[in-house]
């Protein structure tokens, strides 16, 4: 069933992609999500008709660049196989955390796409780094900001590329 009931505004923490858009793009949007394997669903308070969806299942692998450093909560255990990065990274060089991050860590998005009664595409994004296995770090790992430009491109990837796959360790 496609949605057909805009929302009234541009709900708070959104960024418009497009301005005067239409329904016909928001719908290609989400057949292309869901053609590629992604989950597509509805959000919780909202009806099948609203024109609103979650797209969820989009990774980005070798995504340790993308750290926001400044953010980083750091809770150091001896054992942990990433004990020389974030010692690095208290002596004030990132890199040797970016390069594990990259190594071991999936950067997964969640997008919430609508279109509102002024025909503007929104978007809103949710960022997680999640461990490839189970003993690297003890850190809050938050991505950096994204631009429009940025979002709409992960956006137009995770629409059009195939899901991954999991990787056993």
């Amino acid at each position: 069933m496609r949605p057909s009931k805009p929302l009234p505004f541009k709900p708070a923490g959104y960024v418009t992609l497009e301005g005067y858009s239409s329904l016909k793009r928001f719908w290609s949007y989400l057949d292309f999500a869901e053609r590629a394997g992604r989950r597509v669903t509805v959000p919780r308070g909202d009806d099948e008709e609203t024109c609103r969806r979650r797209i969820e299942g989009y990774e980005l692998r070798g995504a340790g660049g993308l750290l926001d450093v400044d953010k980083a909560r750091l809770e150091v255990d001896e054992g942990m196989v990433a004990h020389s990065a974030l010692v690095a990274l208290a002596a004030g060089d990132s890199e040797l955390l970016k390069a594990l991050l990259s190594e071991m860590y999936t950067l997964r998005v969640t997008f919430t796409l609508g279109f509102t009664k002024t025909r503007d595409l929104v978007l809103k994004s949710d960022f997680g780094f999640k461990p490839l296995r189970e003993d690297v770090l003890s850190v809050k790992l938050v991505p950096k900001r994204f631009s429009k430009d940025e979002l709409r491109f992960m956006l137009d990837k995770a629409c059009t590329s195939e899901p991954m796959k999991p990787t056993l360790h």
